[in-house]
């Protein structure tokens, strides 16, 4: 279109163009709803860095690479007490272990009263899933606090957490793969004129039981790791070893345990994921 056609153009043409097609025109408001959220984030970021004071990081940095190489520089290792080391991780791991194999039980049952297929009472139905609510919106380490409160320091502590925050966590991960199973297998159980309980055994079970074992098992690694934390607020394990070696600036020692722990959890990584794909019906990689 030449520059001539265009100032022919008149002004209600141009008007009546905006108005059928108002996005392929800026505007100041368009403009202004565009980058506002870019310069709100900019503005918020540079207003929390000085908010938390980052420029700390660069007067402490001698303090920092102190402790740096406190952690990397290993003394005197043959006073170390290794059996109480072992001990506490044997710990741990039992506590993850104990307290996962209780929430995954628990779960197997509340998971079906809480599955809209399996449980058609309503108001059962949301009364537990409540409560499952309840379970997983509080902290696993609040949970760890109350029952260290409850039963006194030590292990038994960290594995009600445990238990209980995988409760809610794992029911409702595990009704949800109950109401995404397949209607026809169900079906074709119960028309062999089987119960609630051998439809339940042979129509959901075999179809979510792989899922089930995939999500314990993850909970499994994910909770040993909790464990250390718990073990932190006094419940027991590796984690009353770590704050009582930071406690008495034993930094070296502190990361011989982190080092242990890392290779437990990659241990158990590598553990479960053959179970996984045995239960799934897959051949692993050597």
């Amino acid at each position: 279109m030449s520059i001539a056609a265009i100032s022919a153009v008149s002004d209600s043409q141009i008007a009546a163009v905006r108005a059928a097609h108002p996005g392929a025109f800026a505007t100041p408001a368009a403009t202004i709803r565009r980058w506002a959220p870019l310069a709100i984030a900019i503005i918020y970021i540079i207003g929390s860095m000085w908010y938390f004071d980052f420029g700390r990081l660069f007067d402490s940095s001698e303090r920092v690479l102190r402790l740096l190489r406190s952690f990397v520089v290993w003394r005197d290792m043959d006073t170390w007490s290794y059996s109480q080391i072992y001990v506490g991780i044997a710990q741990t791991l039992a506590m993850a272990f104990l307290g996962t194999l209780l929430g995954t039980m628990g779960a197997l049952f509340v998971g079906f009263l809480a599955a809209r297929n399996v449980m058609p009472v309503r108001v059962v139905r949301q009364i537990v899933r409540r409560i499952l609510d309840i379970l997983r919106g509080i902290d696993q380490l609040v949970w760890g606090l109350v029952f260290v409160r409850a039963v006194g320091l030590g292990p038994l502590a960290g594995v009600l957490a445990i238990f209980v925050s995988d409760l809610g966590t794992l029911s409702k991960l595990y009704s949800e793969a109950i109401e995404n199973i397949d209607r026809k297998q169900v079906e074709g159980v119960r028309a062999t004129g089987a119960g609630q309980i051998g439809i339940i055994r042979y129509g959901y079970i075999p179809q979510v039981l792989p899922v089930f074992i995939s999500q314990s098992l993850y909970f499994l690694e994910s909770n040993t790791r909790s464990a250390t934390i718990l073990g932190i607020v006094g419940a027991g394990g590796i984690g009353m070893i770590i704050i009582e070696r930071f406690r008495a600036s034993l930094y070296d020692q502190v990361a011989f345990v982190v080092l242990n722990v890392l290779i437990l959890i990659f241990a158990i990584d590598w553990l479960s994921k053959r179970v996984r794909l045995w239960a799934i019906g897959e051949k692993h990689d050597a």
